[in-house]
């Protein structure tokens, strides 16, 4: 895996709303187009309409990011076309810039991917999207939740909790999602992350249980103010 985990979570004091380049309002308005409301005003109280709101975060956020969509979510085109008529009544595409898109391990995104798999615990194909997904968006330098287009860190906690249940019960001691699950896929590769056997006794602590401060990426507080068409 080239990247030896070197960019797990690499986020320093700058807001992600500030690191992407203004793409918070492009991917509030792909979100609005999926789903017909603002991610703000998404109801997520049962497990349908929370699925939903996952699925349009992830692909409302790849879509403002360079490069193809399908590789930007991690899902074949046939894949994509299946969300896009079965869960939602429309469609958004990649943004289609001029800039090359940032080059992933695809081996590391299929091992993450096949770990998410072998943990499953929902029926349906919305977990084996998911899994695809999670994967491909692992690879992106922010909080897991973040590079997701999740309103916070709760809804990450919520997905793989419903979806992957295997690896919730395992995080007993509330870790980092990214920095969990990789630490899982070395555990099944014989391999060690961690320098020290015991987290408590380790000086990355805080990069592994630190709280995950962060901005949404597909919140627009001034688009919702302002609604566009309303």
């Amino acid at each position: 895996m080239a990247r030896a985990f070197a960019d797990l979570e690499n986020t320093g004091g700058t807001p992600s709303a500030t690191r992407i380049g203004g793409s918070v309002g492009k991917a509030a308005t792909a979100y609005r187009t999926l789903t017909g409301e603002w991610p703000e005003a998404a109801n997520i109280e049962d497990d349908a309409t929370f699925d939903r709101h996952i699925l349009a975060a992830i692909i409302a956020v790849a879509s403002v990011e360079s490069g193809d969509l399908t590789a930007r979510t991690g899902l074949t085109e046939a894949e994509l076309d299946r969300i896009f008529s079965d869960v939602f009544a429309t469609r958004v595409a990649g943004e289609g810039r001029p800039c090359a898109p940032t080059p992933v391990d695809a081996d590391e995104m299929e091992i993450v991917r096949d770990l998410l798999l072998a943990n499953r615990s929902s029926q349906g194909d919305c977990g084996r999207w998911l899994a695809a997904m999670m994967a491909r968006r692992a690879l992106e330098p922010n909080h897991l939740w973040e590079d997701l287009g999740l309103r916070e860190r709760s809804e990450l906690t919520r997905l793989i909790a419903r979806h992957f249940a295997p690896l919730a019960a395992r995080n007993d001691k509330n870790m980092r999602w990214k920095r969990f699950i990789y630490r899982m896929m070395c555990e099944e590769d014989g391999l060690v992350m961690c320098a020290s056997p015991v987290c408590s006794n380790c000086a990355d602590h805080a990069l592994c249980f630190g709280v995950e401060t962060g901005t949404s990426r597909v919140l627009s507080n001034d688009e919702i103010s302002t609604p566009p068409g309303v």
